[in-house]
């Protein structure tokens, strides 16, 4: 993602002040190059009581976590808790939730080694999550950090001519103190950081970019800008012939070509440098291969039109969203993103994955709900000031996906695989 300068002095900005970026550097050069195996999360095919429980007494040892809800000590019934999240209730749909872990993450907020929620039905999804976990925690740990941040809301407005649409926009642009005033009045958690126009023909495009705390934000930003959209409609010096709070512009709830222009949501980055041997041992292929597979598989994508050049970010994504309490029809943006491997000096494998509209919350929306907030406490991300720490995991789980993907395709895995963990016997 390309970004003004007055941008990303603001990135840079916020990365100092809100996240201690020399203290981030240093932790990079501290990094160990390797690390022991990790204590094994206890895994089983297939499901028993007694792999459950053990699981669970695992967790509840590393992390302190219990899951009354989602283990089903517990029954929800707190019917009012679903306000806000659903009409016509008429009842919960059980979608199986495991973890995978540790996942560890170096980031500016995500800080140690992280037991993973991800909610499936598709069996050889986590065994493949957790391959990747393991093989980037051998390596020393996923460096994520997440760079910049911001939600759009863009309404239209149409004009019988191009004079009339300059008026209205001349005076527009007189009127953004006001319009951050209104923000501050809407709102106490959302901030006017910027505001774009476009203009096709008659029509005038406004897109209104806001930090949103923490967030998801679609709703916030949505009542912010109708406020400030009132204000024009009752003081403009020319009046729309009419206006629709969003033109279909903001890409919400859609992969967009403004993806690697503009952040929506989140911008998250994260890398690893895997050493020859974890490649061999865990990933049972070699750096070679993963290498001549990413090249070999992004002239594919570019020849089928995709926006980006990834292998499966919405899989892990779309698990994690389900068991966290996200938005899960943000997957369709947040998935964009651009997966790079490339040989080392040392002969290793240089990883990275970019995800410029990582939609992400931790208050609001479905985060509150009884296992999804379990989910969320699992990672110590539930709750207020934790929703980079959260963006930063989720970019280092959609890290270790996309290796176990490559490794599979690249050493002729993939379909054993599937055979293995993904069919009814």
């Amino acid at each position: 993602m390309s970004s003004s300068s007055e941008t990303t002095q603001k990135a840079l900005r916020a990365m100092s002040a809100l996240q201690n970026l020399e203290q981030l550097l240093e932790d990079i050069r501290k990094k160990p190059a390797s690390k022991e195996p990790p204590e094994n999360l206890p895994a089983e095919i297939p499901v028993s009581p007694d792999g459950i429980r053990k699981r669970l007494a695992f967790l509840l040892n590393k992390t302190g976590s219990d899951f009354p809800y989602l283990s089903g000590e517990k029954h929800f019934s707190e019917l009012s808790a679903l306000e806000g999240n659903i009409e016509n209730y008429i009842g919960m749909s059980l979608v199986p939730t495991g973890v995978i872990g540790p996942v560890s993450v170096l980031g500016s907020m995500a800080k140690g080694d992280f037991y993973v929620p991800m909610a499936t039905s598709e069996g050889s999804l986590l065994a493949s999550y957790h391959r990747g976990a393991k093989a980037c925690y051998l390596a020393g740990g996923a460096t994520s950090v997440c760079l910049i941040d911001g939600v759009q809301r863009s309404p239209v407005f149409k004009f019988d001519n191009l004079g009339n649409l300059g008026t209205f926009l001349v005076w527009i642009l007189g009127q953004i103190d006001k319009f951050h005033r209104i923000t501050e009045r809407t709102s106490r958690f959302a901030k006017l950081i910027d505001m774009k126009s476009n203009v096709e023909g008659n029509h005038l495009i406004l897109t209104f970019e806001y930090h949103t705390g923490d967030a998801s934000g679609q709703n916030m930003v949505t009542i912010c800008t109708d406020a400030i959209c009132q204000h024009i409609i009752q003081n403009a010096p020319v009046q729309p012939q009419f206006w629709f709070i969003e033109s279909n512009f903001s890409g919400d709830k859609k992969a967009t070509s403004h993806s690697f222009a503009n952040v929506r949501g989140k911008k998250v980055t994260a890398e690893i440098a895997l050493p020859k041997r974890v490649v061999h041992e865990v990933l049972k292929t070699t750096p070679e291969a993963m290498a001549d597979y990413w090249r070999s598989s992004t002239i594919g994508t570019i020849q089928s039109g995709a926006i980006g050049a990834q292998g499966h970010y919405a899989n892990g994504l779309t698990a994690l969203f389900i068991a966290t309490g996200q938005d899960v029809a943000c997957v369709s943006e947040a998935s964009v993103g651009i997966t790079r491997m490339e040989l080392t000096d040392d002969g290793g494998l240089y990883v990275s994955v970019t995800l410029p509209n990582l939609i992400v919350g931790t208050v609001g929306g479905g985060t509150s709900l009884p296992t999804q907030r379990e989910c969320l406490e699992l990672l110590g991300c539930y709750g207020a000031g934790n929703t980079r720490k959260f963006a930063e995991i989720c970019g280092a789980v959609v890290l270790a996906g996309e290796i176990s993907i490559a490794a599979a395709l690249s050493a002729g895995q993939f379909s054993a695989a599937h055979k293995k963990f993904g069919r009814k016997k």
